[in-house]
């Protein structure tokens, strides 16, 4: 038996009200396998799984046809694996063989309305593509609907210091709980928001890179264009450039250079490769 809600063993004595009746609301998708079946076991996980990404919108009924021989053959099913879309208490589709999972997809979308797509998920889509616009739109209506949702207020401040209003971010910082200010995104954001600060008046990248190559240990140029590549995303190779400022001076701006790589260490996380490799250069530096 699944842990799924929308997955059952379908039986003759529930088959009428479970998938029949059911499927006046939801379709039903009726799956009779038998264990001896090697296509069977090959196209449930399949089954499962699209049934599970339909989030209610799909209902995955399992016939054993060895221990419901009546209801197999009341289905006229002749061969396994047997599948049968029932939909407002008919057979609108079905199969008799292991199909690839594209084409099974492509039998459930001609009959079964898409899951609703999740906001959360939507939002962080759009700003990974690059529309900020849009997912700010997004967080915007669900901080509206959830103020107190911690995770959505960090992530809107995020995108509202992407933006350039660094002044509500740091807002949004400040009024976090003791405790939410020590989690990790609200971590991820004071980082985002100091080196945006620092950024401000930042020369271009050529500028400086054309400085390193004239003097590869000059201090304010290296800090520069780790700071560039910080904002960048581009992590290991702020890192790189921030451990050569400490070998090149260790004292530049009080220390910068390490206050830097352990507010970046903080930002990403224990579990960031990167950050792995650069704490023990670090240390190594250090001790």
């Amino acid at each position: 038996m699944s842990d799924s809600p929308y997955i059952f063993d379908a039986t003759a004595d529930n088959f009428q009200q479970q998938v029949m009746e059911a499927s006046a609301k939801t379709p039903v998708l009726v799956d009779v396998w038998a264990d001896w079946c090697a296509p069977c076991k090959q196209l449930m996980p399949i089954l499962e799984k699209l049934t599970n990404e339909y989030q209610g919108n799909l209902l995955l009924a399992k016939v054993n046809a060895d221990q419901q021989q009546e209801l197999t053959a009341s289905l006229g099913v002749r061969s396994l694996p047997t599948v049968i879309l029932v939909k407002d208490g008919q057979a609108v589709d079905g199969f008799n063989s292991a199909l690839p999972e594209s084409e099974l997809r492509k039998l459930l979308e001609k009959h079964v309305e898409a899951p609703a797509e999740d906001p959360y998920e939507k939002a962080h889509a759009l700003w990974e593509s690059g529309d900020v616009d849009g997912a700010l739109a997004i967080f915007t209506e669900m901080n509206q609907k959830d103020p107190e949702d911690v995770d959505i207020l960090i992530d809107l401040a995020q995108l509202k210091a992407e933006k350039g209003d660094l002044e509500t971010a740091e807002q949004v910082l400040d009024s976090l709980a003791p405790e939410d200010k020590l989690g990790h995104k609200a971590k991820q954001l004071a980082a985002r928001v100091k080196f945006l600060k620092q950024s401000g008046e930042l020369p271009p990248e050529a500028e400086l890179e054309q400085k390193l190559e004239a003097n590869p240990k000059d201090p304010e140029a290296l800090h520069q264009l780790a700071l560039h590549k910080i904002l960048q995303e581009q992590n290991a190779e702020a890192m790189d450039l921030l451990i050569r400022l400490m070998q090149a001076d260790s004292q530049y701006k009080d220390g910068v250079a390490k206050t830097t790589l352990v507010e970046l260490f903080e930002k990403l996380g224990n579990n960031n490769p990167d950050v792995r490799t650069y704490r023990r250069k670090l240390y190594a530096m250090m001790y």
